[in-house]
Formats: structure tokens, sequence, C-alpha cells
């Protein structure tokens, strides 16, 4: 804002909240107006709009560029607002988070893309039309169902989880409380020098060499195993060699032996047919045909209309006649073989006995002979299974070793970088002296992981002349929150992210280390979007927007409210921020220096 008072930027950087119908029509048409130019930069998050969500109602705002804070009482909901953006941008959800009574949550969040290539390119790739505005939305019902949605285009969560990897990073109010972990400082660390490629590469050499090395050791321990094993395969496959199924065999004797054992039925039910159609000296039915085919030809000669009905009749009495001649023929061949009944008899028995034997259906008993034959030739060939694995393994084992040593070097590279980066902010945050040493050692244990051979630890000095600790060990919570968020703010200004945000990130800290913390949120917000929820007037006095979040009742419901305050409403929410209730024309006068101090630095 330099040059400009706050008031001036406040003409030219707003927030529109909508009112519930302009909500409703909103929702219906997503037609927004144009946004006005701003100061700092092209906002990325243009507008926020929630309904149905936990307590909120209806909630509609537009975002410009630069810091915003969101303030309000605790447990008025300003957190809410997060996780509703979190789950436009994809996180888990169930039908708990939809408000009391109502049937879908519906989250809608647009964005300005006109200048981020890669969400630009992400689209493309996955021929999503989008010009220059982004809209993502999110619903869930109150039976759990959820879905989502890239410009009207449904889309699973996980293809809306990478496409948000382009838009906004979220920092959530306890990140501090997970950092001591040194799994989430080597997450941290893989984040700020974007290693997930070199990550990716290495976890598959890792899977590639524990599937070889599993399969070896599987072999090796079932050598002793191998010799017995081999008996018993071999006079299994013999016995089926020998009795010789064939595909589909079972099933086409099943259907001869019924016809055989009904032969007699057979040729009376055959017989019985073919008087009935054409033998009988009266009333066969191909006699009757052949009348009324006759009498209907030469009625057709008097009356078109007949003539279908003739060429049908005609056609019926040459049918007849094919049927008695299939009669004839099939009669010719149905014989009684008590022989070939016996063969099929005896060959159905022995494919029900091996069945039994080899525990399978009698119908896939050559299937059963093709798998002992591989596992015969797998046993057979175990020695050069062995050799081959062994080579395979070890292949697997360098390239593994050789993407998880480029790894490492990336590692220390970025960790040099943090290290200066981090130590210079927990100076400016009341640690004058203190210093972070991120510590990247690999591991000789031979203990290898998808994650590489390094151990990573963030080590911590916050006093000149002190022997660095484990971060875990800092006794301070206050020194443990300005640490995290210096690391994130390190973090973050190392990504090209165009939108962060910090959710009570500042827990912990107050005077004027609060204040400290606020310029730095206002210096990211110097060429990003950046939104804070804080309950620091220290910090929110350095707002280029200020949003008062509050919680209304009527004695029977709840909801949430979000309010742009003026100049004056600022002064009052910073005073109430500073003492509470009881508000005095001496907290105000402390308020407005505060934010004239802020707007002066500006």
């Amino acid at each position: 804002m330099s040059g400009r008072s706050k008031g001036q930027a406040d003409s030219s950087r707003r927030i529109r909240l909508l009112p519930d119908t302009a909500l409703q029509a909103a929702l219906g048409t997503r037609q927004f107006r144009s946004w006005q130019s701003v100061l700092i930069g092209t906002p990325m998050l243009t507008y926020l709009q929630i309904s149905n969500f936990a307590v909120i109602h209806k909630v509609g705002l537009e975002l410009d560029a630069g810091l915003a804070v969101l303030t309000g009482e605790t447990g008025a909901g300003k957190s809410i607002l997060v996780d509703a953006l979190g789950l436009a941008l994809g996180d888990r959800a169930d039908s708990s988070v939809v408000r009391q009574g109502a049937k879908t949550a519906e989250i809608v969040a647009g964005f300005d893309v006109s200048r981020n290539d890669k969400a630009r390119d992400w689209l493309e790739r996955q021929a999503i039309d989008c010009e220059e505005e982004l809209v993502l939305r999110r619903s869930i019902s109150a039976e759990g169902r959820s879905r989502a949605f890239v410009n009207d285009t449904s889309v699973s969560l996980q293809s809306l989880r990478n496409l948000a990897e382009h838009l906004v990073e979220i920092h959530g109010q306890h990140a501090h409380q997970t950092l001591g972990r040194q799994a989430t400082q080597r997450d941290l660390l893989d984040a700020v020098g974007k290693h997930k490629p070199v990550i990716d590469r290495t976890a598959q050499h890792y899977a590639a060499w524990r599937a070889a090395r599993d399969e070896l050791e599987s072999l090796q321990a079932a050598a002793d195993e191998r010799a017995d094993r081999l008996d018993l395969l071999r006079y299994q496959y013999a016995e089926l060699d020998a009795f010789g199924p064939q595909p589909g065999e079972y099933e086409s004797l099943a259907d001869e032996l019924q016809r055989l054992r009904n032969v007699d039925r057979l040729g009376q039910g055959a017989q019985a047919a073919l008087v009935a159609i054409y033998e009988a000296e009266q009333g066969a039915a191909q006699s009757l045909v052949a009348n009324a085919s006759t009498d209907i030809t030469e009625l057709a000669g008097l009356d078109a209309g007949l003539r279908d009905t003739a060429a049908l009749l005609e056609q019926a009495e040459i049918q007849i006649r094919e049927a008695a001649d299939e009669l004839r023929n099939y009669l010719a061949t149905l014989e009684i073989d008590p022989q070939r009944l016996s063969h099929v008899e005896e060959r159905i028995a022995g494919y029900r006995d091996l069945a039994r034997k080899h525990r399978c259906e009698a119908e896939v008993l050559d299937e059963q002979m093709a798998s002992l034959s591989a596992q015969l030739e797998g046993l057979e060939n175990a020695d050069e299974r062995v050799a081959e694995l062994r080579d395979r393994a070890e292949r697997c084992e360098r390239d593994y070793l050789k993407s998880a040593r480029n790894l490492g070097v990336k590692r220390r590279k970025v960790a040099a970088r943090l290290n200066d980066g981090v130590s210079a902010w927990m100076s400016k945050l009341g640690m004058a002296g203190g210093r972070l040493e991120v510590r990247v050692v690999e591991r000789d244990d031979g203990n290898y992981s998808e994650s590489g051979l390094d151990n990573v630890e963030f080590l911590v000095s916050t006093n000149p002349g002190h022997p660095p600790q484990p971060i875990a060990k800092i006794a301070s919570g206050g020194e443990l929150s300005r640490i995290a968020l210096a690391i994130r703010v390190v973090a973050a200004q190392a990504t090209v992210i165009p939108t962060l945000v910090f959710d009570e990130v500042d827990t912990g800290v107050g005077g004027g280390v609060a204040e400290i913390v606020g310029r730095c949120l206002q210096q990211l917000g110097g060429d990003r979007q950046v939104l804070c929820v804080t309950h620091l007037p220290q910090v929110a006095s350095q707002a280029d927007m200020h949003l008062r979040v509050s919680k209304v009742t009527d004695g029977k419901t709840t909801r949430t409210s979000i309010h742009r305050l003026d100049e004056n409403e600022t002064v009052e929410e910073l005073a109430r921020m500073l003492v509470g209730v009881e508000i005095t024309d001496t907290t105000r006068r402390h308020a407005r220096e505060m934010m004239n101090k802020a707007r002066a630095r500006a």
C-alpha cells in the first residue's frame, strides 16, 4: 500500500458479502461481476461460497490479493471457513459436516488462473475448458455421498487434490504440534526442495528391489522342502497325464451320457412327431397345411389381400417337409450302443474320482493339470530362478542406492538454504542468535525405505552458545510456535503457490513478537494472496483486509456470519482483541495507533 492510505486502498481492494438471495442466484448462474483493480497483484482465490456447512447457513465472499485476516470470538467459526476451503480442494469429508436439517452441503471456490500456467496446463491435460476463471465445486449429502466438479466437469477427489497443489497451500493451526516428528520434518524438507519426482523414482526402485528380494528369500527358504514337494507334484501330474483330461471333454461326455441313457424315449418321441406331421394317413399336419395352401392360393386370385397368407402357408408346407426329413435322419442314427454307454460312464466316473482327489471341479481338471505342470517346471528350474532373482535383486539394489543417494545430495543442499532462511526469521521473531540446523545423515545399517536412506532431523539452538537440540525437546510452546512459523514462512517463500492460508499458526506468541509475525505475513502478502486466521491484534493490524466472523443465534438455531470491516469497525475489533469485553477510549486509541503504525510501514 506504498504511497496510499488504508482508506484509499479500501476503495479499490474490497470484499463483497453476498446476501442470501444474491448468493442463491450466484450459485445457480455462477455469474459474478468483474473484479476491481487491486494494488497488490491479481487475487487467485477470488470468491468462496459456502452453504449448509457445519453452523454456516449461507455465506458468500469475494477476496482480493494481499493479506486478509479473519478474527472473531473463540468458537465463532473462523477455522470452519478454512475447513470449507479444504473440502473444495479435495479434503475428505463425511455427512457430519452437513448443517443440521439440510440435505446437502456445498462449497464453491473461484480462482483467477490467468497467470497460473501450471494450473492451466493441468486443466488442458484433463481436457477441461478454462479461460481465466476456474470454479471448484464440492457437495456432500446428508447420506455421506460426495461429488466434486471442476468447471462443471465431474472429477475424482484425487484429481481435485492434484489440481489444488497448484492453487492453495494451507498451514493448519496445529502444524507446530507435529513438527517434532522426523517424518514431518523430512516431508517438509522435500516439499521445499520439490523432490517429489526423485522420491517417486526412489520409491519405484525400492519396490522393485523389495519384490525381487522377497521372492528370492521365499525360494531359498523352501529349498529343504523342495524334494518332497517335487515327489508329490510328479505323482499328481503323472496320474492326471495318464488319464488325459481335455478341455470341454467332461461337458461333452455328460451330454452324450444323457442321450445314450434315453435312446428309447428319444426314438419314440421322434417317431410320434414324424407321424403327426407327415406320415399319418389322416390328419397329418403336412396334408392339412397343403390343402389350406391350395385353397388360399386360389382365393388370392380373387383378393390380393390373401397373397401374403398364401405365401406363408406355402412356406409352412416346405418347413414341415424339411422337419420330417430331419426326423427320419435322426431316427436312422439313433441306436442303442451298450459299449459306448459303458465307456462314457467309466470316463465320467474317472473325471469325478480325480476331481475329488485334487479338490477341484471335474470341468477344470485339465486346468489343474496345467497348474501342476507349471509348478513342476518352477521347482525343477528353481536353481536357475534363484540365480536370475539374485541378479535382478542386485540390479534393483544398485538402481535404488543411486537414486536414494542422489536424493540425499539434494536434501543436504536444500537443508543448507533452509538453515539460513529459518535462522534469519528466528532472529526477527524474537530469538536473536537462535539457529535451525537441519541434519541429513545417510543410514548405513542396511535398512532401506521407499523414502530413501536419510535420517532427517531438525535441531534448534534458541540462544547463542547453546548446543542445538532436537526441535521436539524445545520446552517453550511459544518458541516452538515461532520456530514453526519461521519454517512455514521460508517453506512458503520457496513455493510458487499463489494463495497461502495460515490457520492460527501464531498460537503461543504475543507482544512485540506478535507484531513481527504480522509483518512477516504482510511481507508474504506482497507478492501473493495470504489468508490468516488469528487471535492477535498485532497480526490483524497489519492486514490489507479485515474480516470478522460472528455467531448469531435466535435461541433455536445458530448461524455464522462474516463481515468486512471498514476503518472504524477495524479499530473496534482490534480494541476487542486487545482487552476483551470492556473497551475504553484508551483501548480504541491504542488500537488505532497499532493500525496507523502498520499503515506507515506498508
